[in-house]
């Protein structure tokens, strides 16, 4: 029998041999124990069974030749009519697509469908017989154009599948394994697939070997060496609906395979019959051809010693060509030069790397296809094999003319004629460009920063143990630097680790211009980068001086601009120095040395250099035991806000100022000169800033129900590092929703520092809560770095003269020019200004004739518990107690 369209050459042998050995195979498979399987020839009904087929020749195909009605056709499909006609089962037969044929049987549609291979998934939703009908396995075909040899290979392909087949899940799974790239082509027919493989539309097909080997024989394709999924083929049903047929078939296939005269390998047989018929006839024609060439041997001893002397030949170019083939198939590149050096052979491999065939490399020298550094390398060793004979074996660095680099290992051997002398020499290298690149890379990972490219840790105490040796040797001083970029997490928070990153590697770029050759930078992690300079000059003194120069001029070119994605970004560093002789130091001693001037640079108030000193422990403990302290006030609330009046000329309170104290059970009172700098370090001023946050709100929302405090706002002071922080505009948004307040009472302080920063990002912060009617005020203005340009870009109420100017400004013509100043700037920005630290009635008086009307300082009152001033404020009817003149 012939399925549809089926011609005399459809099979091709190696198919005839598979089906042989699946069929050998399932012969002498045991037999599944199954109890509860209905015998053949028991009492069966006169049902209609549908049956789903799709096209898979030989195993399964819609047979619409042989019979009247389409039929079932091909092995399966013959073993099932058989068990059929025995049963008295009528088919109805139900044509589709593999996977609509699954969809079908999951939904009751057809009640049986052949060819289904088991898998976890499928068992969930359809039922199987114990006995499998036929042993298969599935193998990817191609055209041969693509070197498809291991499931590895299928990286960076197109590959088609059958729609909802095992082999696509298998495929799929194993590509995910191995984190392969392929690109899956769904098919709803595998004809369909093969034909897009002969198009080129796509470079392999997964199928059968059943289907496969009969239609890639049709379409001239190639079977590769990609073999996987062996699986045995069943007759499924949906899941609960096939209890009436599946012991039944089970009963028959167990009953068959135990016979081999049995329907079952009568059908298989009957399948193989007509090729077996077309493969003997050419067989004869063989052995015809064979008898003429004997007899035609037999005539002449002169043709049969010319056949035989051709047959030494063909037997010669069959061993050359084995040996051919084997050199091409060695990774390796392989080659022979004559005593001139000039390539005699060369293998695939060879002309890969030089990306010529082999004619164009034949007969020419290396001259012809490296530099000159790689030709002279490359002759003065080919001359010690082919002048003296040596073997040699050398790593080899070869550079190509287009500037490729290839790093080979090559072992060079003279060939010697029968007189033992050397004619030629064979070269066979091994490419382990690859390897090389992998161990630098790894070198690369483990001695320096993947981010900057600069020196790590591992690698600079290795540098500063050999600049310790030499200072001990030469005597020549030595210093190690630590830079560190200031408010770095502000680049971060605001703008980004994209950006971050960005400054860092700008940043290092910079650090390296400046070096010299026998210096080492190196970044030690974050934003701290680490310098050590050597030779300089043995006295103590003199090196101090150099390193001071050097350490200001690092300083400086770290402080200009840097261009990033977006515009300018103003930064500043702060510089801890120790030089190699201040202490018996080893590597880490000297990086904890510098470490502490890092830290006394950044408490000094950042964007300075500052020399080790061992006083600086005793410092840096301090300052650990007040952090320590200050985390456990955080945590056990012993913070206070404590406020203090603003008023106008009147003495009318319009404005209080928050000011946070601290008390401490062991360390007593901490004025906050101590405590804010050391928060500010260590990042608890987040936490503290969102606690003054809080009780600013909580006081206003008491107060706003009061016909006298309702009218009085309250200003809280904002570190930078505060006002970048993300949530910063969020929790100030929280609180004044969680006390249902309008914002206009609330008034935050900022410093000039925060205007250097990012003016862009300052702004944008400062109208997204404008439109919640909160004001800002520049605290301490005249003291910081501020421009007028600066200060009309931003969404300021209030400047508030710094105390530093008020407290001479009756004595100091210079402060009372700088107080002229700010007041006069003021009124052109329509900015209303403060004066603080007023503490006599003669500074009230010289402020007011300048044109000052709004006053802050002892005078009018000292800082206390927002309590105690609550009540003042309603006892004075909104009004300071008549001031206590400090001065008289």
């Amino acid at each position: 029998m012939q399925y549809k369209g089926a011609s005399t050459t459809m099979y091709s042998k190696l198919t005839l041999f598979v089906l042989l050995v699946c069929t050998l195979l399932a012969s002498v498979l045991p037999a599944v124990s199954y109890a509860q399987a209905v015998s053949p020839g028991l009492a069966s009904e006169n049902r209609l069974v549908r049956v789903g087929v799709y096209e898979n020749p030989p195993k399964l195909f819609l047979d619409t030749e042989s019979q009247a009605e389409p039929a079932l056709g091909g092995i399966l499909g013959d073993v099932f009519h058989r068990i059929a006609a025995e049963e008295g089962w009528q088919v109805e037969v139900h044509p589709c697509q593999w996977n609509d044929c699954l969809l079908m049987l999951e939904s009751g549609e057809i009640d049986l469908m052949p060819d289904v291979a088991r898998s976890s998934e499928r068992e969930q939703v359809f039922d199987y017989h114990h006995t499998p009908a036929l042993l298969s396995w599935s193998q990817i075909f191609s055209t041969g154009e693509v070197s498809l040899a291991t499931p590895l290979d299928l990286d960076g392909h197109r590959i088609a599948v059958l729609r909802g087949s095992i082999q696509q899940s298998y495929l799929t799974n194993l590509a995910e394994s191995f984190e392969l790239d392929v690109d899956w082509v769904l098919f709803d027919d595998l004809s369909v697939a093969f034909d897009a493989v002969a198009e080129q539309l796509v470079d392999g097909v997964a199928s059968n070997h059943f289907f496969g080997q009969i239609e890639s024989v049709r379409r001239e394709l190639t079977a590769t060496t990609i073999i996987f999924l062996p699986s045995q083929l069943y007759y499924a049903a949906g899941e609960g609906r096939g209890e009436a047929l599946l012991p039944v078939i089970d009963g028959y296939l167990q009953q068959w395979r135990a016979d081999e005269n049995s329907p079952y390998y009568q059908i298989i047989n009957t399948w193989m019959a007509s090729s077996l018929g077309q493969r003997f006839t050419t067989l004869q024609w063989v052995v015809i051809s064979g008898l003429i060439i004997l007899l035609m041997i037999a005539t002449a001893v002169t043709i049969a010693q010319r056949l035989m002397v051709a047959d030494k030949s063909r037997q010669l170019a069959t061993s050359e060509e084995q040996l051919h083939t084997i050199l091409n198939s060695v990774e390796a590149y392989i080659y022979i030069k004559d005593k001139d050096f000039r390539y005699q052979y060369v293998n695939r491999k060879f002309c890969e790397m030089l990306g010529k065939p082999a004619s164009q490399i034949i007969g020419r020298t290396d001259n012809a296809f490296y530099d000159d550094a790689t030709c002279n390398r490359a002759r003065r060793s080919d001359s010690r094999v082919i002048n003296k004979g040596e073997r040699v074996a050398e790593e080899e660095a070869a550079v190509l003319l287009d500037q490729q680099s290839h790093t080979l290992i090559s072992v060079k051997l003279p060939l010697r004629d029968t007189e033992g002398q050397v004619y030629s020499l064979c070269g066979i290298s091994t490419d382990i460009t690859e390897d090389r690149q992998i161990r630098n890379q790894l070198h690369q990972l483990a001695y320096f920063d993947p981010l900057t490219g600069l020196p790590n840790r591992r690698l600079i105490l290795d540098r500063l143990r050999h600049a310790l040796e030499t200072h001990e040797k030469s005597g020549h001083e030595g210093a190690l630097l630590l830079v560190d970029l200031d408010n770095f997490k502000t680049v971060n928070d605001t703008q980004g680790h994209h950006r971050g990153d960005l400054l860092l590697q700008r940043v290092a770029r910079r650090i390296e211009r400046g070096l010299l050759s026998s210096d080492t930078a190196g970044r030690l992690g974050a934003d701290e980068f680490v310098i050590i300079i050597e030779d300089l000059a043995q006295n103590p003194a003199e090196a101090r001086v150099r390193v001071k120069e050097l350490a200001n001029a690092l300083r400086l070119q770290l402080n200009q601009p840097f261009e990033l994605q977006g515009g300018e970004y103003n930064n500043t560093v702060s510089i801890g120095v120790a030089m190699f002789t201040d202490a018996e130091w080893d590597g880490d001693g000297l990086l904890k040395a510098a470490d502490l001037a890092l830290q006394s640079a950044k408490i000094g108030g950042r964007n300075a250099i500052r020399f080790f000193d061992p006083d600086m422990q005793v410092e840096l403990n301090r300052r650990s035991t007040i952090e320590k302290a200050l985390r456990r006030a955080v945590n056990s609330n012993q913070l206070s806000l404590y406020l203090q009046p603003q008023v106008d000329i009147e003495r009318h309170i319009f404005g209080v100022e928050g000011l946070l104290r601290w008390e401490d059970p062991i360390l007593g009172f901490v004025p906050p000169s101590d405590f804010i700098p050391v928060a500010e370090a260590s990042g608890l001023i987040i936490p503290l800033g969102e606690w003054v946050i809080e009780q600013a709100c909580e006081i206003l929302a008491r107060w706003k129900h009061d016909p006298i405090l309702k009218s009085v706002k309250l200003s809280i002071n904002i570190s930078p590092r505060q006002f970048h922080h993300a949530e910063f505009v969020s929790v100030i948004e929280k609180q004044l929703e969680h006390h249902q307040l309008d914002g206009s009472k609330l008034e935050l302080e900022v410093t000039e520092s925060l205007l250097i920063e990012d003016i862009d990002i300052t702004v944008s912060r400062m109208k997204a809560l404008g439109k919640h009617g909160i004001q800002f005020a520049l605290d301490d203005f005249g003291t910081g770095y501020a421009s007028l340009g600066y200060l009309k870009q931003l969404p300021l109420a209030l400047l508030k003269i710094d105390q530093s100017f008020v407290k001479d400004l009756l004595t100091d013509n210079n402060d009372e020019a700088i107080v002229t100043t700010i007041l006069a700037l003021g009124s052109s920005l329509e900015l209303g200004v403060i004066a603080e630290g007023v503490e006599s009635r003669q500074q009230v008086s010289k402020l007011e004739s300048m044109g000052c009307h709004l006053f802050q300082g002892y005078l009018y009152g000292r800082p206390a518990p927002a309590e105690e001033w609550q009540r003042k404020i309603i006892d004075n009817k909104g009004f300071a107690p008549e001031p206590l003149n400090l001065k008289e």
